[in-house]
């Protein structure tokens, strides 16, 4: 499969935009000690609160509050070559640490593709890694999209590896179903996938768009079946690259959530695509080369602003998509952003050496005043995501500080109207704690 980790994902990878996810990762050394949380000592394990439906994002048991998402969990000490856990939830709750609503370690669950996955010709996949989220069937509760390995002999056109799991009052407890991509909708024998969640045509109901071959998209309009299926999919649309890149936004204020296409992974251009009501059908500013792009409000314009993120700084394209040109000389290649102090502007955090957080102002972002924050444990600290788990109206700042495979530190920093993020983490937690979970 030739597919990046997405939005949950790992890797230089389109960044969020102000309550929203992120992603990105960087280097950094700590002064902390951070130990494994071996399933003996892991904090014991809570009930799943039952939910009855909302808009939230990332609510997969329909509460009103986001849950996060954990790829790649550490292995355990004794299995270090092993094969991977599975995916991690960690639910929100109404009793967080030191605040109203907030995520909850213990009320946790491990999705195993033994237990979780559709199996292929009676065979359940070894690759099980969680892409995309929002709610696809319309009922209140957040979806999952997932990647796995469909068997393949490397003749025609390969398999959708891409699988559904669909939320429900208990979450994510079901087994998913293989995501339909109707034969008209595909071209050439590219493996489809990275698929990207949004809105693109305006009815209220979420789409998904697909990578498909030759600089074109799968576009599989919303809602869809609990099989798997869309509601309608037409030709694959034409593309300004091969890596289409969430998280989608509604960047200009028409209605129509929009989508970022990169030409290729790592260092690369990258285009706005305009929703309409035909879809992801146009596109828009060019952006210029660079590792990482975040979109977030950071104060010039009316629409949303970019910040692409190279070896040499970051470029600035603010009031998407007239796209008036800036820059800035800040360390860090992988962005992210939101708005911490809840004040309406987003923040850009850079991961670099040190992870920065520059304020964002009405006249734009400046490197004045930036907020270093220093890591959880020992180890590479990567940005996990960005986006309000307390139900405060800040983001927050979600962390994973990792040593080898068996030990790591997932930290949540939450937002403060005063200094950006608090000082310390309102939440740490190892993915150690999902060893030996039966689910």
């Amino acid at each position: 499969m030739g597919g990046r980790k997405a939005g949950i994902r790992a890797g230089a990878a389109i960044s969020c935009v102000l309550l929203l996810g992120g992603c990105g990762g960087a280097g950094n050394n700590g002064s902390a000690r951070h130990e494994p949380v071996t399933a003996a000592k892991a904090p014991a394990q809570l009930p799943v609160p039952r939910g009855k439906g909302s808009k939230s994002a990332d609510d997969f048991n329909g509460d009103g509050l986001r849950d996060l998402v954990l790829n790649d969990l550490v292995k355990s000490p004794d299995d270090a070559h092993g094969d991977d856990a599975g995916i991690g939830i960690v639910y929100g709750t109404g009793t967080g640490a030191g605040t109203t609503h907030g995520l909850a370690p213990g009320a946790r669950q491990l999705l195993n593709p033994t237990r979780q996955a559709a199996r292929t010709k009676g065979r359940s996949p070894a690759v099980f890694d969680a892409e995309a989220s929002c709610d696809l069937d319309r009922d209140g509760f957040t979806d999952l999209v997932v990647a796995t390995d469909p068997p393949y002999d490397g003749q025609g056109r390969p398999p959708v590896p891409l699988q559904i799991l669909f939320g429900s009052p208990a979450g994510l407890t079901g087994r998913a179903v293989e995501l339909v991509i109707p034969t008209a909708a595909r071209a050439g024998n590219d493996w489809p996938d990275q698929p990207v969640c949004g809105d693109f045509d305006g009815d209220g109901a979420e789409d998904l768009v697909v990578h498909a071959s030759d600089g074109r998209l799968s576009y599989l309009r919303g809602p869809f079946t609990r099989k798997g299926a869309p509601r309608a999919a037409g030709k694959p649309l034409p593309s300004p690259g091969t890596v289409p890149t969430g998280p989608a936004l509604d960047v200009n204020r028409d209605g129509y959530d929009d989508l970022l296409v990169r030409t290729a992974e790592g260092p690369a251009t990258s285009a706005l695509v305009l929703g309409g009501p035909a879809g992801p059908t146009r596109t828009g500013t060019a952006l210029p080369s660079g590792i990482d792009v975040a979109l977030g409000r950071f104060g010039r314009g009316r629409a949303l602003d970019a910040a692409v993120g190279s070896m040499d700084g970051t470029y600035l394209r603010y009031d998407l998509p007239t796209a008036v040109r800036d820059s800035i000389s800040t360390p860090g290649s992988v962005l992210d952003a939101g708005d911490f102090d809840g004040d309406g502007v987003s923040e850009l955090v850079s991961s670099g050496a040190e992870l920065r957080i520059l304020r964002g102002r009405t006249t734009g972002l400046s490197a004045t005043g930036m907020v270093t924050v220093p890591p959880p444990a020992r180890g590479t600290t990567r940005v996990l995501t960005v986006a309000d788990f307390t139900g405060d109206g800040r983001a927050d700042l979600v962390v994973r500080t990792y040593d080898g495979e068996t030990k790591d530190t997932v930290a949540v920093y939450a937002g403060s109207k005063e200094a950006l993020v608090t000082a310390k983490p309102t939440v740490t937690f190892s993915t150690s704690e999902f060893l030996g979970m039966d689910s």
